[in-house]
């Protein structure tokens, strides 16, 4: 698990402009689902979503949470840190009057970066 968030850390770190998927994976957007990314990843980030885990259908938030409860605590503060260091994500995030804290998963796919946050 460790491996993957490094690996989706270091894809991150190298574009500039961050991307993310909580370093379980990421699923495409074609299948509706945070995907598993198991592989570094190349792909410049074009656009940043934040999505209220809330709102997604019952189906991706079951997805959603099967991949949170398989991250450790190590994993979700190694993700928020890395948002933090990139402008983009953090504004992003500012923009929608939250914070790193509240992210809990993210997906890259097809250029965007959602990231999947917990609204108080």
């Amino acid at each position: 698990m460790r491996i993957i968030t490094a690996t989706a850390l270091a894809a991150i770190l190298s574009l500039g402009t961050p991307g993310f998927v909580l370093a379980q994976g990421a699923a495409t957007q074609a299948e509706n689902a945070p995907a598993k990314s198991g592989g570094q990843t190349s792909a410049k980030i074009s656009s940043i979503q934040v999505v209220d885990v809330k709102q997604l259908p019952e189906a991706v938030k079951k997805q959603v949470e099967e991949v949170v409860s398989k991250s450790s605590e190590e994993d979700l503060k190694a993700l928020r840190a890395s948002i933090d260091a990139s402008p983009a994500a953090a504004n992003a995030l500012k923009e929608k009057g939250m914070s790193s804290a509240q992210v809990v998963a993210i997906n890259i796919a097809d250029g965007v970066l959602t990231m999947f946050a917990k609204m108080a």
